[in-house]
């Protein structure tokens, strides 16, 4: 099966079926996910409104802190992930990484168990829960994250902590060296960046962060040149989520995107 293979019309009829929450204008996460999914795996989305993205779905030069954290407090969070939880789905995944940098790990741990109530059972995680697990799937211990260029260095560095407080070596974090404008970022300008200024670094796993980076292009063909993981928002929160809906079977059918498929997760960090 490719994974690159068209989804049911649909999607309905799949027989996995992921529910992402993202930011209103965020197309990012959704094309990713289907992009990478087997035919038998339909993503279903549901949005909301954040008020550092502008009309169009540009970001704005450096997001301010006060929306990222707001953006997880209730009741939109909430009533969103209810939302795409009353659908017939086996798992649900949150869009969105810097609310975690912001939270930090006992803040993402108190978010988790709010949201529960409202899941209907149904598994859930989100970009940096599922690097975790990723991580420790892949023995990764040395750790170095590419931030989008739309955080700021403070964004960047509570991204740093977020992972030093579950014991990961941060080797290297920041922004990237890129524009800051979803559109002008490539595979091969992307690329060039981790390439140059990552690299040295010898990390075990570099994290692309931020779901509205379209990243996943660059997996496959670095982790071919440079001898390291790659792994980026949306391609562990579809790894992590097909392993929490049981389907794990099916992240064995994706060949294209990385060492990551053919990993498991470990006990305790699934």
């Amino acid at each position: 099966m490719s994974s690159t293979s068209a989804p049911p019309t649909d999607g309905w009829d799949a027989s996995t079926r992921i529910g992402v929450v993202v930011p209103h204008a965020d197309v990012g996460p959704e094309a990713e996910l289907q992009a990478m999914a087997p035919a038998s795996v339909s993503v279903h989305g549901s949005r909301i409104h954040f008020a550092a993205m502008r009309a169009g779905g540009e970001m704005d030069e450096k997001i301010p802190h006060d929306p990222v954290r707001a953006f997880v407090e209730p009741p939109f969070l909430d009533q969103a992930v209810e939302l795409v939880a009353a659908s017939p789905l086996h798992a649900l995944t949150l869009g969105f990484t810097s609310s975690s940098y912001v939270l930090k790990a006992q803040g993402e741990q108190a978010l988790y168990q709010r949201l529960a109530p409202f899941t209907r059972g149904l598994p859930i995680t989100g970009t940096t829960r599922a690097a975790r697990a990723a991580f420790h799937a892949l023995g990764a211990h040395r750790i170095a994250i590419v931030n989008p260029p739309w955080f700021d260095d403070t964004l960047s560095g509570q991204g740093a902590d977020y992972f030093r407080e579950f014991g990961f070596d941060v080797v290297h974090h920041g922004p990237c060296g890129l524009p800051s404008n979803q559109k002008a970022i490539t595979p091969d300008n992307l690329s060039a960046w981790i390439r140059t200024t990552v690299a040295p670094h010898r990390p075990d796993a570099v994290l692309v962060a931020g779901n509205g980076i379209r990243a996943v292009g660059t997996i496959r063909p670095l982790e071919e040149e440079l001898g390291f993981h790659v792994i980026t928002a949306n391609q562990v929160i579809l790894w992590h989520a097909l392993h929490l809906a049981d389907a794990a079977h099916l992240a064995a059918d994706i060949t294209d995107y990385g060492h990551l498929f053919t990993a498991t997760p470990k006990d305790g960090h699934a």
